[in-house]
């Protein structure tokens, strides 16, 4: 009991001296990355790159969309398999955050770029 009182404790003043804690979410491939702005800015996007996750509920194609954005640049979208548990999240008011995980020179756009998303705690 001691033992896990120790690591209780220790997790919590890390926890408390950290700035925030995350947890990984999932890792995804960029969807759509072909009919948006990933090509113009190919050169510059590096791994670990912050990543703008933004909602868009009104979207014609799917009400669970959700926008992948670098610097302001929207550079294509959460897959729709993979954006039902992120939309709920952001829907509830959790504070997500993503950033680059991978980048390949690969000529099929569904490998070029991967994310993670994580969640706020």
């Amino acid at each position: 009991m001691r033992f896990l009182l120790t690591i209780s404790l220790s997790f919590w003043l890390v926890a408390a001296q950290a700035e925030s804690v995350r947890m990984l979410v999932q890792n995804s491939p960029l969807a759509g990355s072909q009919f948006y702005a990933l090509g113009d800015f190919w050169g510059e996007i590096k791994v670990g790159d912050r990543l703008e996750l933004v909602r868009e509920p009104d979207n014609p194609h799917d009400s669970k969309a959700i926008r992948v954005e670098w610097r302001g640049h929207k550079l294509g979208y959460v897959p729709r398999t993979q954006n039902g548990a992120i939309a709920a999240a952001m829907d509830a008011g959790d504070k997500l955050t993503a950033r680059v995980s991978s980048r390949s020179d690969n000529k099929n756009p569904w490998q070029r770029l991967a994310f993670e998303v994580f969640v706020e705690l």
